[in-house]
């Protein structure tokens, strides 16, 4: 016998919707989480954009996960009181060579099964975002914006009206394979006392922790762990927009773009500065490389417009100069580990598509049962 049935390692969105989603199956599951607040990293500090899945390649998880999970997100906010908004998106050229490139664009969402992109010419861009400087725009009305916070916060309501229960200020040291079979998990609350706990099944939803914990599990094969730091710049003033703003994709990245959250307060960012240690500070100086790219959109940028806000770090699985990777969710059929889910790189647009990896995950348990 086992302490617990499913314990699940990270109580961010993703986290969470794991958890809730197998509590929803009458499991008994429990969720540790080493900081005093759910949602603490990858999940609190991020654009709090619903991504449409238009830029991932077709097939890979981020694009299946991405646009599933995007409709599920809204039913679940509007369902739930979670604030959340359907602003939409222009994706902008500035030349005539970039509107071909749109034009690939909206083919590769088609693929995705995004089919509601809407090219938007110069002329009518100048009645609707007078200070936009493009010579035309894919419109993404499927994006949006969402209160992260308030989205796991509904997930945790969830999950514990389900009898599972969330464990905070809980840091999980080390995990150990049984050989009855299951895992034992040993944590620690307050950096001293220290305790083991025994589950029949264990999700590894661990953010930039997972590749190491899973390290210890003979077989489990992790991937390598990167960090890839990302600083947000808020505009001081109006926002000058009505939708969210993104550049042309370039390569490695998707430009610095402009996003707004409920109070539709402007931000521009993140861009990507590869670190070594977890540093969520904001160096002021990184700011005045955003200005010159803002301006290929936003020529009225004033000097001195912007103020460090917020970074972010992503849990990358590929490093600098190498493709982009999908999501990695490894189950049994992965690595030979009965009762193991574990997940890696769940960057963006991991939030998103945090229900639809939650259902990923019951259905791979579901079929190893």
């Amino acid at each position: 016998m086992h302490d617990l049935e499913t314990l699940v390692i990270g109580a961010g969105a993703v986290g969470l919707a794991i958890a809730r989603a197998l509590a929803l199956t009458g499991r008994e599951v429990m969720v540790l989480e080493q900081h005093g607040l759910i949602g603490s990293e990858t999940s609190a500090r991020n654009s709090e954009v619903i991504h449409a899945g238009i830029y991932y390649p077709a097939g890979s998880l981020k694009a299946r996960l991405c646009v599933k999970g995007k409709t599920q997100l809204y039913r679940f906010c509007a369902e739930n009181g979670v604030g959340f908004e359907r602003i939409g998106k222009l994706i902008v050229a500035s030349n005539n060579d970039q509107l071909e490139q749109l034009e690939a664009i909206r083919r590769k969402a088609a693929e995705n099964g995004v089919s509601d992109l809407v090219f938007v010419d110069r002329d009518s861009l100048k009645h609707s975002e007078p200070d936009l400087a493009c010579t035309g725009a894919l419109q993404s009305p499927s994006t949006g914006i969402v209160d992260s916070h308030g989205f796991m916060l509904a997930l945790q309501g969830g999950l514990e009206a389900n009898g599972g229960q969330v464990v905070l200020n809980t840091r999980v040291a080390r995990l150990e394979r049984l050989a009855q079979g299951g895992y034992r998990v040993h944590a620690e609350t307050d950096g001293t006392d220290t305790y083991a706990l025994t589950c029949k099944e264990l999700i590894l939803s661990a953010g930039h922790g997972a590749p190491q914990l899973a390290s210890a599990l003979e077989g489990a094969n992790p991937p390598a762990a990167y960090l890839a730091k990302g600083s947000y710049f808020k505009l001081q003033g109006k926002a000058p927009f009505s939708r969210l703003i993104y550049p042309v994709p370039e390569p490695g990245g998707l430009g610095v773009h402009l996003t707004l959250d409920l109070q539709h307060q402007a931000r521009f960012g993140p861009d990507v500065e590869w670190v070594e240690t977890m540093d969520y500070r904001v160096d002021p100086a990184r700011g005045e490389r955003f200005y010159a790219a803002i301006r290929r959109y936003w020529p009225d940028l004033a000097d001195g417009a912007l103020v460090p806000d917020y970074s972010g770090i992503r849990p990358k699985i590929s490093g600098p100069g190498e493709p982009a990777a999908d999501f990695r969710i490894d189950g049994p059929a992965d690595h030979g580990l009965e009762g193991l889910i574990a997940l890696y790189g769940i960057e963006s647009p991991g939030l998103t598509s945090a229900m639809a990896i939650a259902d990923f995950v019951a259905e791979m348990i579901a079929t190893e049962s």
